[in-house]
């Protein structure tokens, strides 16, 4: 069997820690391009990127026509980062004459208003009163629908600069930018500005913000991929928050709504997905669930991978997203497990502080490499900042996340206990106001 040449682009850490797994020697090569966008000196590189540019290199270098080593053409691309990966990869793939989601597409989930404008058009019963605030580096004038309200970006990710708002001080703080953050935020929605008049008729860039009208209820990720038009779910995870939050805690699988609810749900994803023509890739739509109305409505669709938590499926199903995602670019159809996984429950707990104080020193490999012995199944990643990044996290989430860790667990109880016997081992304590139990979770 040959081996099928995949391009990567702006590759995650999770995205490396599934692609370098034995299971795809000799059937894969994996050809990486872009750079990180949050660790310098590689994040530097953002002052001078041009996206179409860089599509254009791509292209003519995966053509085979720039360099000798890069002669033949790439079997599929990829792209897991919400920035700007995820929607060059689409671009690329178009160009190429290669399976990809529609750039129109993406485009059109991942701005922020006109997603809005497009799920009311398609499922209006599931979307929050909302509306643009044009930003222009001024003050932002207040939104008609008024206070309290929910405020996000027109194009970011990891929820930055997301919040309730609930009243027009807390609106100018949250856009009172240093001529750094201006800079910086410029620089990260600029590739979208710069391809988005070449896809679509929008006129409303991203450096706008959008208000919305608050949701209550249990949150969750409905996560599938859709085939030659045709959905599939992989299951829906459950989002808890750090109590009195907005900050993620951790994300269970399965989720523990009832089946009638999760039903709707997957009903209300197929019908949202077939609306938008979004016939192609996987993709993560969060959505709420308010047990008092009965109301289901979306959060937001993101036209890509959830890199942290799509790995709970292989622990409780058994089944491989990332071969799938493998296959879905490469022009097969994936091949879909359930309950076959080594555990019957798995989770991705969030370590955080919201002090604002960066976090000890990691734990030493002698550690790790215990734990990793003793729990195969552990995967830990860290994200630990200082100085000014970590200031600007903080400004801009209001915490600062510095470890994650998924797991599994036979039932429940035994999560929790193996969750606590990793956690007090690395000693990865989260602040004592902020660490719960998974029994004591509403969700």
């Amino acid at each position: 069997m040959a081996v099928k040449r995949i391009l990567v682009l702006f590759p995650k850490d999770w995205d490396s820690a599934e692609l370098e797994h034995p299971r795809y020697r000799g059937r894969y090569e994996f050809l990486l391009e872009g750079f990180d966008l949050f660790r310098f000196p590689e994040s530097a590189r953002l002052l001078f990127f041009d996206a179409r540019r860089y599509i254009d290199r791509l292209e003519r270098r995966y053509r085979g026509r720039l360099e000798r080593r890069y002669r033949g053409r790439i079997d599929g691309v990829i792209s897991n980062n919400e920035h700007f990966g995820a929607l060059i990869a689409a671009v690329l793939a178009q160009r190429l004459g290669l399976p990809g989601t529609d750039p129109a597409v993406v485009i059109a989930a991942q701005h922020k208003y006109y997603a809005r404008c497009l799920q009311r058009r398609i499922v209006p019963g599931a979307v929050p009163e909302f509306e643009a605030l044009p930003y222009t580096g001024g003050p932002v004038a207040p939104p008609q629908l008024g206070f309290p309200c929910f405020v996000k970006p027109v194009k970011a990710t990891y929820s930055v600069l997301a919040r309730r708002i609930d009243n027009p001080g807390q609106l100018r703080a949250l856009t009172a930018f240093s001529p750094l953050e201006r800079l910086v935020l410029g620089r990260l929605v600029k590739p979208f500005d710069d391809l988005m008049p070449l896809y679509t008729p929008f006129d409303i860039g991203a450096r706008a913000l959008v208000a919305e009208q608050l949701l209550e209820g249990v949150q969750v990720n409905i996560d599938g991929y859709v085939h030659r038009g045709r959905v599939t779910v992989l299951g829906i995870v459950d989002e808890v928050m750090y109590p009195g939050t907005q900050a993620f805690m951790r994300f269970e699988y399965p989720s523990r709504l009832p089946a009638e609810v999760q039903e709707r749900m997957v009903a209300l994803a197929e019908c949202l997905l077939a609306g938008m023509d979004y016939a192609h890739g996987f993709f993560n739509i969060e959505l709420i669930h308010d047990a008092a109305s009965g109301a289901i409505r979306i959060v937001e669709i993101n036209p890509r991978m959830a890199t942290q938590i799509v790995n709970l499926y292989r622990r409780v199903d058994g089944c491989d997203p990332y071969s799938m995602l493998l296959d879905l670019a490469t022009g097969e159809t994936p091949r879909l497990v359930r309950g076959a996984g080594e555990f019957r429950t798995a989770a991705s707990f969030v370590f955080r502080r919201f002090d604002g104080r960066p976090h000890g020193p990691l734990p030493s490999r002698e550690q790790i490499e215990a734990v990793h012995r003793r729990y195969p199944d552990a995967r830990l990643m860290f994200y630990l900042k200082r100085g000014v990044g970590l200031a600007r996290e903080m400004k801009w989430l209001g915490s600062h996340r510095y470890a994650v860790l998924n797991l599994g667990g036979h039932d429940a109880g035994d999560l929790q206990a193996r969750y606590e016997a990793i956690r007090d081992a690395l000693a990865l304590t989260p602040e004592a106001t902020a660490d719960t139990r998974l029994m004591a979770s509403s969700a």
